[in-house]
């Protein structure tokens, strides 16, 4: 999807109420903030410079443009110079965790386009993600082309300048997430996928987990991508710094390809663009549809996103799926087994390669360790009685990982991981029936209030706790506020300051786009932005039919459809499939290759001409008397279909009431 402000969000701005009016500029630093960005600065090994001399070794070539990559409108989708206050070897300011300020520099410093070995070459500082190519006899494979596909072009056209304009015979998808494929059409175009002239590798399951994610919970992800990759504030000292992973995600033309070649067994050896190349699946890791893979030619192992420069995320925080922090630690193992004594180069679709077999082995050691750690650990913790939020303050990765660069929490954190690993095995229920049917946020918040003492009295002890340093309970109490009364704009900006306070502290670059875009909502209410929608045309109208269905069926409001039966026939001539669709007791049931002989409509059309329907872009009488459709029964009763479903706002709030103007 070509990104742009979206227009069809309400803009929910806040009302001038109470007793203060909205802040719209970022405050300094306190002296508690200051006093814990300092003390890193005595905890971790900042002389270790290991990181910035692999960063920038095989650098071939700058980024084009300064590193500004414009859409075919002429609007900028990606601009690296708004990260030059990183530039120099400047101190962390007081507004940033020096931690997590050493790993923007390096991200930041070292861009362009780099050797990992000979045949491999990466382009990184032109997304969230790096691209990867890789040089065989026949051809040259992509691995993992971006978000954007004019990122994507831009890395290419780079690569290409710089080593000559070599056909690109394959890609590589190294997992379902969409920073690795969603800049595909950058790279090759669906004709010469279809041809088979180019072919798209990727894990089992694949298709099925991107689309999951990014189709059926895609307008979840994208409002909650929008805090956790800090796109609602401006880069800069007191806003954004960088994701942790990346500096930010691009903001460009998202696409899709499915896969025309599947990697479905555990080990499983290809030869691709003329190069022998050993997979290795490994699911339910950093994504539900993952693998690794081998080239044994330049002694060249890729472990995905799985091995990277931070400690990850079992629990993605925009929403994903919560991840086997088990499966993670066994699958690495397993890598490190086979390959560790043998690969001289790991590399990653994110931040910079490690060199040496004794290195590779030796950094594949320790991030299995981690997270077998924090599956073990939390699962101990949690059979000894402790509930998530408990053992959380409890676990701490032993001190050799602690001080370990690239185990720090950049992305992932140690806190969020032990919840995550406590909730994929025993779920979200802590066993105290006092939780088990708990009121709702609002109503509960104001009985809050009303039990202790009122607003203004909370407010008054919290701006106690705030000159004390105290910021996470005074977040947590003003939130009771906020949902109490959202007009309350003494309790907004109290809470603003607070979580301004925690993102200036935090290591985690998605710890700090959480709080500093709360502050911003908070102060200023939702404003839209430009943001990454993971929901593009392109791959919905890329999704099989079924999970198509799967996506139309979320969308129907259950509540309107409750009372009604709705009988539609579907013919897709073009994809030669039929399929009955049955809107009954408020659901929406498809099934294949059926028709009903009392359907209420029947309608024969191709499939770019249902998408377009199904996307209000055209009427079902506009396509029948265009000839687009074929239509047998009550037109009516599609339109009535189709208004059932519900059109979901992007904007919706978050650290306050859903509905908030």
């Amino acid at each position: 999807m070509r990104l742009k402000p979206i227009t069809f969000a309400t803009i929910l701005a806040a009302g001038l109420c109470h007793t203060a009016l909205a802040q719209d500029t970022a405050k300094p630093a306190t002296e508690a903030t200051k006093a814990a960005n300092s003390a890193l600065l005595k905890e971790l090994p900042f002389s270790n410079k290991q990181a910035f001399e692999d960063s920038k070794k095989g650098f071939i070539a700058s980024l084009e443009n300064n590193g500004v990559v414009k859409n075919a409108k002429g609007d900028v989708i990606w601009d690296l110079t708004t990260f030059d206050f990183l530039a120099g070897d400047n101190p962390a300011p007081d507004t940033v965790n020096p931690s997590l300020w050493r790993q923007a520099q390096i991200m930041q410093h070292f861009t362009g386009l780099f050797e990992v070995t000979k045949g491999i070459y990466q382009v990184r500082g032109l997304d969230i993600s790096n691209i990867t190519f890789i040089e065989g006899p026949d051809g040259v494979i992509v691995m993992d082309p971006l978000v954007s596909a004019e990122t994507a072009k831009a890395g290419l056209d780079l690569y290409r300048k710089n080593r000559g304009d070599k056909p690109v015979v394959a890609v590589i998808f190294s997992h379902s997430h969409i920073d690795h494929y969603g800049g595909v059409k950058g790279v090759v175009n669906q004709e010469d996928i279809d041809s088979g002239k180019v072919k798209i590798y990727a894990p089992e399951g694949f298709t099925e987990a991107a689309l999951n994610e990014n189709v059926i919970g895609g307008n979840r992800q994208t409002r909650l991508s929008g805090y956790q990759y800090s796109q609602l504030v401006t880069p800069g000292p007191t806003g954004s710094v960088t994701s942790g992973l990346g500096l930010i995600n691009s903001r460009g033309t998202i696409t899709f390809a499915v896969p025309t070649n599947v990697i479905t067994e555990q080990v499983q050896k290809e030869k691709i663009a003329g190069l022998d190349i050993e997979f290795m699946l490994a699911p339910d890791t950093e994504a539900p549809s993952e693998m690794f893979f081998y080239i044994p030619e330049y002694k060249a192992l890729s472990t995905a996103e799985d091995a990277v420069h931070t400690q990850h995320n079992v629990y993605s925080l925009r929403g994903a799926k919560v991840r086997s922090a088990y499966n993670w630690a066994k699958y690495l193992k397993e890598a490190n087994e086979r390959w560790g004594g043998e690969a001289e180069v790991l590399y990653a679709p994110h931040h910079w390669p490690v060199w040496d077999k004794e290195r590779v082995s030796e950094h594949l050691t320790r991030q299995s360790a981690a997270y077998k750690y924090i599956n073990d650990q939390s699962i101990r913790l949690a059979n000894s009685g402790y509930d998530m939020i408990e053992a959380a303050e409890m676990i701490k990765l032993p001190k050799d990982l602690q001080s370990e660069w690239g185990l720090r929490g950049y992305y992932g954190t140690t806190n969020h991981n032990v919840k995550a690993a406590i909730d994929k095995q025993f779920g979200w229920y802590n066993g105290n029936p006092a939780t088990l049917h708990p009121l709702p946020r609002v109503e509960a918040a104001k009985k809050y209030v009303d039990y202790m003492g009122g607003a203004d009295a909370i407010v008054e002890k919290a701006k106690v706790d705030f000159d004390n340093g105290d910021y996470r309970w005074v977040m947590q109490v003003m939130m009771q506020v906020v949902y109490a009364d959202p007009t309350n704009m003494e309790a907004r900006n109290l809470m603003a300051d607070a979580s301004e306070q925690l993102g200036y502290q935090a290591e985690a670059g998605t710890w700090r786009g959480w709080y500093m875009s709360a502050a911003k909502d908070l102060r200023e209410g939702v404003k839209p932005v430009s943001v990454a929608v993971f929901a593009s045309p392109d791959t919905v109208s890329a999704m099989p039919l079924e999970l198509f269905f799967d996506f139309l069926s979320i969308r129907l409001d259950g509540p309107k459809a409750e009372s009604k039966t709705i009988k539609l026939n579907v013919d897709l001539p073009d994809t030669k499939q039929k399929y009955l669709l049955v809107v009954q007791y408020g659901v929406l049931q498809y099934h294949k290759g059926q028709q009903a002989t009392d359907a209420d409509a029947s309608l024969t059309l191709d499939r770019a001409t249902l998408n377009e329907v199904i996307a209000g872009k055209l009427k079902v009488e506009q396509g029948v008397t265009g000839g687009k459709i074929k239509l047998d029964g009550d037109p009516k009763k599609f339109e009535e279909f189709v208004g059932l479903l519900d059109t979901f706002d992007p904007w919706y709030q978050v650290v306050m009431p859903v509905g908030t103007k």
